[in-house]
């Protein structure tokens, strides 16, 4: 990953983990399902594309994401520049990270906690 690329994951993660509450559901299960649900939304809305909203699941990740893309066509104008698969490598990059940093890479012993 080069440096503008890298420095643009930063800036798109800092802005998830200072704005989005979603980020904090307490098992690990549901953190990678949010992760992957809204990020994946939000990737296909930074394209142009129409989300699938068939289910109450796809509802909610879709507002979560509606939310997240408008956040971040305001707070980061360089981001609509971009063509439809550098938005899909960078979004790509910050979902594995964010997955790092909420799930894998978490010293929360909460996530696996069987009994919670």
């Amino acid at each position: 990953m080069d440096d503008l690329t890298k420095t643009r994951m930063d800036q798109l993660v800092d802005h998830i983990m200072k704005k989005c509450l979603w980020q904090f559901h307490s098992r690990a299960w549901d953190r990678k399902d949010q992760n992957a649900g809204i990020l994946g939304k939000t990737t296909e809305l930074l394209c142009g594309d129409k989300p699938k909203t068939d289910t109450p699941a796809d509802r909610c990740y879709w507002v979560d994401a509606v939310c997240l893309a408008e956040a971040y066509k305001a707070r980061f104008e360089w981001i609509n520049t971009l063509a439809r698969d550098e938005i899909r490598a960078l979004m790509k990059a910050v979902h594995e990270r964010m997955d790092f940093l909420t799930v894998t890479g978490s010293l929360n012993a909460e996530l696996t906690d069987q009994h919670y």
